[in-house]
Protein backbone atom coordinates (compact mmCIF):
# COMPACT_ATOMS: atom_id res chain seq x y z
CA UNK A 1 0.00 0.00 0.00
CA UNK A 2 2.90 2.33 0.93
CA UNK A 3 3.59 2.02 -3.31
CA UNK A 4 0.36 3.57 -4.44
CA UNK A 5 0.59 6.55 -1.72
CA UNK A 6 4.50 7.19 -2.66
CA UNK A 7 3.00 7.18 -6.29
CA UNK A 8 -0.07 9.23 -5.36
CA UNK A 9 1.89 12.02 -3.46
CA UNK A 10 4.26 11.87 -6.37
CA UNK A 11 0.92 12.81 -8.97
CA UNK A 12 -1.17 15.01 -7.36
CA UNK A 13 0.21 18.27 -8.45
CA UNK A 14 1.04 17.06 -12.14
CA UNK A 15 0.65 14.19 -14.65
CA UNK A 16 3.98 12.12 -15.85
CA UNK A 17 4.65 8.82 -17.90
CA UNK A 18 6.38 5.95 -15.75
CA UNK A 19 9.53 6.42 -17.59
CA UNK A 20 9.34 9.87 -16.10
CA UNK A 21 7.84 8.93 -12.84
CA UNK A 22 10.65 6.32 -12.22
CA UNK A 23 13.26 9.16 -13.00
CA UNK A 24 11.66 11.06 -10.42
CA UNK A 25 11.48 8.39 -8.22
CA UNK A 26 15.11 8.02 -8.22
CA UNK A 27 16.18 11.72 -7.63
CA UNK A 28 13.61 12.77 -5.11
CA UNK A 29 11.12 10.29 -3.61
CA UNK A 30 13.93 7.40 -3.03
CA UNK A 31 15.57 9.62 -0.10
CA UNK A 32 12.03 7.84 1.95
CA UNK A 33 10.59 5.11 -0.68
CA UNK A 34 12.33 3.19 -3.40
CA UNK A 35 11.02 0.31 -5.49
CA UNK A 36 12.23 -0.63 -8.77
CA UNK A 37 10.74 0.35 -12.39
CA UNK A 38 8.89 -3.28 -12.52
CA UNK A 39 7.15 -2.52 -9.60
CA UNK A 40 6.52 0.99 -10.24
CA UNK A 41 4.54 -0.04 -13.14
CA UNK A 42 3.06 -2.40 -11.98
CA UNK A 43 1.44 -0.81 -9.43
CA UNK A 44 0.29 2.18 -12.11
CA UNK A 45 -1.86 -0.36 -13.92
CA UNK A 46 -3.36 -1.70 -10.83
CA UNK A 47 -4.04 1.64 -9.65
CA UNK A 48 -5.68 2.70 -13.24
CA UNK A 49 -7.25 -0.50 -13.24
CA UNK A 50 -8.70 0.58 -9.51
CA UNK A 51 -9.85 3.96 -11.13
CA UNK A 52 -7.32 6.26 -8.65
CA UNK A 53 -5.08 7.23 -12.00
CA UNK A 54 -6.22 8.01 -15.58
CA UNK A 55 -4.06 7.53 -18.63
CA UNK A 56 -3.68 9.26 -21.94
CA UNK A 57 -1.61 8.07 -24.80
CA UNK A 58 0.72 10.61 -26.17
CA UNK A 59 1.69 9.43 -29.71
CA UNK A 60 5.37 10.21 -30.64
CA UNK A 61 7.45 10.27 -33.87
CA UNK A 62 10.71 8.20 -33.29
CA UNK A 63 10.00 6.87 -30.02
CA UNK A 64 6.96 3.80 -28.74
CA UNK A 65 4.28 6.31 -27.75
CA UNK A 66 3.50 7.07 -24.00
CA UNK A 67 1.34 6.84 -21.33
CA UNK A 68 0.71 9.85 -19.17
CA UNK A 69 -0.82 9.04 -15.60
CA UNK A 70 -3.03 11.62 -13.67
CA UNK A 71 -4.20 11.22 -10.36
CA UNK A 72 -8.33 11.19 -10.78
CA UNK A 73 -10.51 12.38 -7.69
CA UNK A 74 -10.87 8.65 -5.88
CA UNK A 75 -7.11 8.92 -6.26
CA UNK A 76 -6.68 12.24 -4.55
CA UNK A 77 -9.40 10.91 -1.94
CA UNK A 78 -7.47 7.89 -1.39
CA UNK A 79 -4.69 10.05 -0.68
CA UNK A 80 -6.59 12.11 1.19
CA UNK A 81 -7.49 9.03 3.48
CA UNK A 82 -3.94 8.05 3.97
CA UNK A 83 -2.91 11.62 5.14
CA UNK A 84 -5.19 10.96 7.60
CA UNK A 85 -4.27 7.55 9.68
CA UNK A 86 -1.01 7.20 11.90
CA UNK A 87 1.74 5.80 10.02
CA UNK A 88 3.91 3.04 11.34
CA UNK A 89 6.95 3.69 13.30
CA UNK A 90 9.49 3.84 11.06
CA UNK A 91 12.47 0.81 12.08
CA UNK A 92 15.62 -0.04 10.21
CA UNK A 93 16.19 -2.83 7.89
CA UNK A 94 20.10 -2.21 7.11
CA UNK A 95 21.85 -5.82 5.66
CA UNK A 96 24.92 -4.22 6.39
CA UNK A 97 24.53 -3.76 9.78
CA UNK A 98 23.49 -7.59 10.17
CA UNK A 99 27.24 -7.66 8.64
CA UNK A 100 28.70 -5.42 11.32
CA UNK A 101 27.10 -7.23 13.86
CA UNK A 102 28.73 -10.20 13.16
CA UNK A 103 31.94 -9.06 12.62
CA UNK A 104 35.41 -11.46 13.15
CA UNK A 105 38.24 -11.03 12.59
CA UNK A 106 38.32 -13.14 9.22
CA UNK A 107 35.58 -10.57 8.21
CA UNK A 108 37.00 -7.34 8.13
CA UNK A 109 38.22 -6.76 4.78
CA UNK A 110 34.64 -7.75 3.02
CA UNK A 111 32.84 -5.96 5.79
CA UNK A 112 35.44 -2.94 5.71
CA UNK A 113 34.74 -3.17 1.64
CA UNK A 114 30.55 -2.84 2.12
CA UNK A 115 31.30 -0.03 4.08
CA UNK A 116 33.08 1.88 1.66
CA UNK A 117 30.33 0.90 -1.08
CA UNK A 118 27.18 2.11 1.14
CA UNK A 119 29.33 5.76 2.35
CA UNK A 120 30.01 6.19 -1.46
CA UNK A 121 26.15 5.43 -2.22
CA UNK A 122 25.48 7.65 0.67
CA UNK A 123 27.87 10.36 -0.45
CA UNK A 124 26.24 10.63 -3.82
CA UNK A 125 22.20 9.98 -2.76
CA UNK A 126 23.07 13.15 -0.69
CA UNK A 127 24.97 15.00 -3.70
CA UNK A 128 21.72 14.48 -5.64
CA UNK A 129 19.25 15.20 -2.76
CA UNK A 130 21.05 18.70 -2.15
CA UNK A 131 21.38 19.67 -5.66
CA UNK A 132 17.04 18.76 -5.99
CA UNK A 133 17.09 21.14 -2.68
CA UNK A 134 18.78 23.65 -4.38
CA UNK A 135 16.57 23.16 -7.36
CA UNK A 136 13.66 23.67 -5.24
CA UNK A 137 14.68 26.72 -3.74
CA UNK A 138 16.23 28.49 -7.43
CA UNK A 139 17.12 31.48 -5.90
CA UNK A 140 15.23 31.84 -2.83
CA UNK A 141 16.63 31.68 0.52
CA UNK A 142 14.89 28.38 2.88
CA UNK A 143 12.93 31.39 4.84
CA UNK A 144 11.72 33.37 1.77
CA UNK A 145 10.51 29.37 0.12
CA UNK A 146 8.68 28.69 3.66
CA UNK A 147 6.88 32.20 2.95
CA UNK A 148 6.00 31.57 -0.69
CA UNK A 149 6.80 28.39 -1.36
CA UNK A 150 3.42 25.91 -2.80
CA UNK A 151 5.00 22.81 -2.42
CA UNK A 152 6.55 22.88 1.35
CA UNK A 153 6.41 18.17 1.66
CA UNK A 154 9.12 18.00 -1.11
CA UNK A 155 10.93 20.45 0.82
CA UNK A 156 10.62 18.42 4.01
CA UNK A 157 10.92 15.28 2.81
CA UNK A 158 14.50 16.28 0.86
CA UNK A 159 15.40 17.47 4.32
CA UNK A 160 14.86 14.11 5.70
CA UNK A 161 16.70 12.61 3.29
CA UNK A 162 19.98 14.66 3.59
CA UNK A 163 19.92 14.33 7.44
CA UNK A 164 19.75 10.39 6.93
CA UNK A 165 22.33 10.23 4.54
CA UNK A 166 24.93 12.89 6.63
CA UNK A 167 24.38 10.42 9.59
CA UNK A 168 25.08 7.07 7.01
CA UNK A 169 28.41 9.15 6.11
CA UNK A 170 29.26 9.78 9.27
CA UNK A 171 28.94 6.51 10.78
CA UNK A 172 30.37 4.82 7.53
CA UNK A 173 33.17 6.87 8.49
CA UNK A 174 33.02 6.22 12.41
CA UNK A 175 33.00 2.45 11.17
CA UNK A 176 36.11 2.76 8.53
CA UNK A 177 38.26 4.92 11.38
CA UNK A 178 37.15 1.97 14.00
CA UNK A 179 37.73 -0.96 11.93
CA UNK A 180 41.54 0.80 10.52
CA UNK A 181 42.82 0.97 14.30
CA UNK A 182 41.16 -2.51 15.59
CA UNK A 183 42.18 -4.39 12.25
CA UNK A 184 44.97 -2.45 10.54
Amino acid sequence: MALRNALLAALVDRESSGYDLAKQFRSSVANFWTCTPQQLYRELEKMETEGLLSARLVKQDKRPDKRIFSVTEAGRDALHAFSLRSPKPTTVRDELLIQVESLSHGDVPSIRESIRTHLAASRSRLDGYEQRLSDILGTRSDSEFLATGTRIGPYLTLHRGISFERENITWAELALDVLGRRFP
